[in-house]
């Protein structure tokens, strides 16, 4: 397994606005990608990572919200959304920036695992907005794209301070 290079909005937008092709066929190269990304996701301490963000337009994204459910996702959908949240949302291919964005409260997503089996899996709050996040990169869409407002540089310096006395 090997930590992959994590394509930035600042130096690749172009890439990162790229719309990803489908997985045809699970192969070595798709299940050395999932491994890949987990290490990724692990090293950069994310709760999400799709395929655009290491450089790969296919329809491959990971989710591990709790140690040790990870999801790995080859050609996922939303299939049901419903409700609304509004929440904070940061992107590792944009360190440091976070923006107020809008969301379905609750998603179902359907996708094939790295076995070829077909699954469904039902997300509120905070996975809610992980599958709708990492699905819109497939597509070529960031988070900040529709984003209520981004906050700003006092704003997250702020949020900062704030945490750091609450601990």
């Amino acid at each position: 397994m090997a930590i992959l290079n994590i394509l930035s909005e600042t130096k690749n937008i172009v890439d990162l606005r790229k719309k990803s092709r489908s997985v045809e066929k699970i192969n070595k190269r798709i299940i050395n990608l999932l491994d890949d990304m987990r290490e990724t996701l692990k090293n950069a301490e994310g709760i999400g990572l799709a395929a655009p963000q290491v450089g790969v337009l296919r329809r491959v994204a990971i989710i591990e919200i709790d140690d040790g459910d990870l999801i790995e996702m080859i050609n996922p959908e939303i299939i049901y959304r419903d409700g609304e949240q509004t929440e904070m949302e940061g992107c590792l291919s944009s360190p440091g920036k976070f923006a107020e964005t809008v969301r379905p409260a609750a998603v179902k997503v359907a996708y094939t695992n790295r076995n070829g089996e077909s699954k469904e899996r039902e997300g509120t709050e905070l996975l809610a907005r992980a599958f709708c996040h990492e699905l819109d990169h497939l597509d070529g869409v960031l988070c900040f794209d529709d984003a209520k407002r981004i906050l700003t540089q006092e704003e997250l310096d702020e949020m900062k301070k704030e945490k750091e006395t609450s601990e």
